[in-house]
């Protein structure tokens, strides 16, 4: 995994991760909405650079790897 590939997949994590926080109490998701564009970019930006964007296929593979919990494999 190239580095550029590795800042795209903790990213992508790292917007998740945010995601959840922010949509796991739903009453106060439209709080914390906002708070998710700064991750959102940096996931954007990371995507672009590491010339993934579009190609979903490879991206959600590296991102397994980093994080293979995320594979669905664990239900």
């Amino acid at each position: 995994m190239h580095e550029t590939e590795l800042a795209a997949a903790r990213a992508y994590v790292r917007l998740l991760a945010a995601t959840r926080a922010a949509l796991a109490e739903p009453a106060d998701g439209p709080l914390y909405m906002p708070l998710l564009t700064s991750p959102m970019q940096e996931a954007d930006e990371a995507l672009n650079s590491a010339g993934l964007m579009g190609n979903e296929d490879r991206f959600f593979a590296l991102v397994r790897k980093l994080q293979p919990s995320l594979s669905g494999s664990d239900r």
